[in-house]
C-alpha cells in the first residue's frame, strides 16, 4: 500500500493572488508613501510603473508562497504546510473535523478554483486559526477532497462503533429557499448594512473627486417646483426605497439558491450568487437550535434558524439552517434536529415589574429634569419629551417581559429572551457542561435569578433571565440531570 503524498494547490492560484494583490497589498501604502516622499506628481508614467512594480512583486511573492505550501489528506489526518521563512505545519485529525466548506469567490470561479475550509475543534487555537484553509484547488479536487474527508470521518466513526465500513449515504433535501422570501430582507438589520456601507463608500469616493466633476442634483433633475415639505418626503421616500432594494440585493447575493440537504450523518448547505459555498455540518455535533426574530420580522411572521454545533467557527453563518423565511418553516427544521420541549413557562410577576421599571426609568429621569426646568426657567419641551418617553416605556417593558420564558422536556430544554431581536433557543440535555446562577441586589430582593446554561456550542452560554429563584434548582435538574442538584444550596 502506497502512502499518500503531499500536493500543491493549482498554479492558477498565482493569477488569483496577483489580481487581488493578496501578498503585496500591505506594501502598496508603503510604495505610495515612498513615491510621495520623492516628490513625484503622479504622472501617467509613474502610475504605470507603480502598477507594474506592485503587480510583479505580488506575482513573485505569490509564487514563493505557492511553492512553499502543500497539503496532505491522509487516512487519519489532514496536514497543511506553509511559510516562506517561518514554516508552519498544521495537523487536524479526521475525527476532529467538525465541518467542511467549499467556497468559490468570483475571481476563483473565473479560473475554475475553489477554497476549502476545514473546521477543527473550536477553542483549541486562538483567533481564526481554528479552521484550516486550503486555498486555490481545482473544483474537481475540492469536491474530491471534501468527499474524502467526510467519508474518512464517517469511517472513523464507524470503526469507533465497531463497524468496518460506513453505509452509502442517501441524500434527502430538507429545505430550499424561495425567492419571494427575499422580500423579508429589509426587515433584517444585517442585510441593511450592505447598502448603508455602499452609500458611505460612495460619499467617500465623491469627496476625493474634484468639485468640477461632481454633478449637482439640480443639473440632473432640474429645479423641481415642489414645496419644501414634499421635497423632504420625496427624498426620504426615495432613500428608503433604495435602502430596501439594496437589502434585497444583498440577501440575494448571499442566499441565492440556498439548499439544505441531509446526506448520511451530515447537513449540507449550498448558497451564494457570486461566491458559491457548500458547507457540511456533522449532525452528531449539533447540540441545539436557535430561532431568532427581529422586531420587523415578527410583524410579518418571519424568522431565521441556526444550528448550534460544537467546534464550529463563524457559527452565525455556517450554522444557518434557514437564513430567512416563515416562522413555521424555521420551527419545522429545528424540530427535526432537536425536538421542542413544549410551551414556555412564564416568569413571575416580579420579573414583569423589573422589566417595567428598567424601561420606564430613563423617561422618568428626563421627566423629573423637565419638571425642574419648567418650574425654574419656564422651559417645558424637556417635560413633554420625558412624559412621552415614560409612556413609551410601559409597552416596551411589557414586551420585554413577554419575550422571557423557559421550558424543560424529556430530551431538551428551551430559553427565550430579547425584545429587539427575540431569540428562542432549544438545547439538548447533553449539551450542558455547567450552570451559572447570577443575582444582583435588586434580583435578590425581588426573589429572581438569571440562570445561564454553559454549553460548548454557539455563543457558549444561554440564559433564562429573571426566573423565580426557588425554581432554579428544579429547572437545572430537569434540564441537565441530577448532577445539577448542587445548585439547590
Amino acid at each position: 500500500m502506497t502512502r499518500p503524498t503531499a500536493r500543491r494547490t493549482s498554479p492558477r492560484v498565482l493569477l488569483v493572488h496577483t489580481l487581488t494583490f493578496r501578498q503585496a497589498r500591505s506594501l502598496v501604502p508603503v510604495a505610495l508613501a515612498v513615491i510621495a516622499g520623492r516628490g513625484m506628481q503622479g504622472s501617467p508614467v509613474t502610475v504605470v510603473a507603480l502598477v507594474v512594480g506592485v503587480t510583479a512583486l505580488s506575482l513573485l511573492w505569490a509564487a514563493l508562497a505557492w511553492w512553499r505550501t502543500s497539503y496532505l489528506a491522509g487516512d487519519t489526518a489532514v496536514v497543511l504546510t506553509r511559510g516562506l521563512v517561518s514554516r508552519s505545519v498544521r495537523t487536524v485529525p479526521n475525527d476532529r473535523i467538525r465541518g467542511v466548506e467549499v467556497e468559490a469567490p468570483p475571481v476563483h470561479r473565473l479560473f475554475g478554483l475553489v477554497r476549502v475550509r476545514i473546521d477543527a475543534a473550536a477553542g483549541s487555537v486562538a483567533g481564526n486559526d481554528e479552521e484550516l484553509v486550503i486555498d486555490g484547488v481545482l473544483r474537481t479536487e475540492g469536491d474530491r477532497l471534501r468527499g474524502q474527508l467526510l467519508s474518512r470521518r464517517a469511517v472513523v466513526a464507524a470503526e469507533a462503533a465497531g463497524r468496518h465500513s460506513a453505509p452509502e449515504p442517501v441524500e434527502e433535501e430538507l429545505h430550499r429557499f424561495r425567492n419571494r422570501w427575499l422580500l423579508y430582507s429589509p426587515l433584517v438589520g444585517s442585510y441593511l448594512v450592505l447598502p448603508l456601507a455602499a452609500v458611505g463608500a460612495l460619499f467617500r469616493l465623491l469627496d476625493e473627486v474634484p468639485d468640477r466633476y461632481v454633478p449637482r442634483p439640480g443639473q440632473l433633475v432640474g429645479s423641481p417646483d415642489l414645496p419644501d415639505g414634499w421635497l423632504v418626503v420625496a427624498v426620504v421616500g426615495g432613500a428608503l426605497v433604495l435602502l430596501a432594494l439594496g437589502a434585497v440585493l444583498g440577501s440575494a447575493v448571499v442566499n441565492w439558491r440556498f439548499r439544505l440537504v441531509l446526506r448520511g450523518g451530515s447537513l449540507i448547505a449550498e448558497r451564494g450568487l457570486f461566491t458559491r459555498r457548500h458547507t457540511d455540518l456533522e449532525v452528531d455535533r449539533i447540540r441545539g437550535c436557535a430561532v431568532s426574530e427581529g422586531l420587523g420580522m415578527r410583524l410579518v411572521g418571519a424568522a431565521r434558524a441556526t444550528a448550534l454545533v460544537t467546534g464550529l467557527g463563524d457559527a452565525a453563518r455556517r450554522g444557518q439552517l434557514l437564513p430567512l423565511g416563515p416562522q413555521e418553516d424555521a420551527w419545522q427544521l429545528t424540530d427535526l434536529l432537536v425536538p421542542s420541549p413544549g410551551s414556555l413557562q412564564r416568569h413571575p410577576a416580579a420579573a414583569r415589574r423589573r422589566r417595567l421599571g428598567r424601561a420606564v426609568a430613563p423617561g422618568a429621569v428626563v421627566l423629573v429634569a423637565g419638571a425642574v426646568l419648567t418650574v425654574t426657567a419656564g422651559w417645558w419641551p424637556l417635560l413633554v419629551a420625558g412624559a412621552v418617553l415614560t409612556a413609551l416605556g410601559v409597552p416596551l417593558g411589557l414586551a420585554r417581559y413577554a419575550a422571557l420564558g423557559h421550558a424543560t422536556g424529556p430530551t431538551s430544554f428551551a430559553v427565550r429572551s430579547g425584545w429587539l431581536v427575540r431569540e428562542h433557543v432549544v438545547l439538548q440535555r447533553r449539551a450542558v457542561v455547567g450552570w451559572e446562577v447570577r443575582q444582583t441586589v435588586v434580583q435578590r430582593r425581588a426573589g429572581l435569578a438569571t440562570v445561564q446554561a454553559c454549553v460548548g456550542a454557539g455563543q457558549g452560554g444561554y440564559s433564562a433571565v429573571d426566573m423565580a429563584a426557588p425554581e432554579v434548582a428544579g429547572f437545572t435538574r430537569a434540564a441537565s440531570g441530577s448532577w445539577a442538584s448542587a445548585l439547590a444550596g
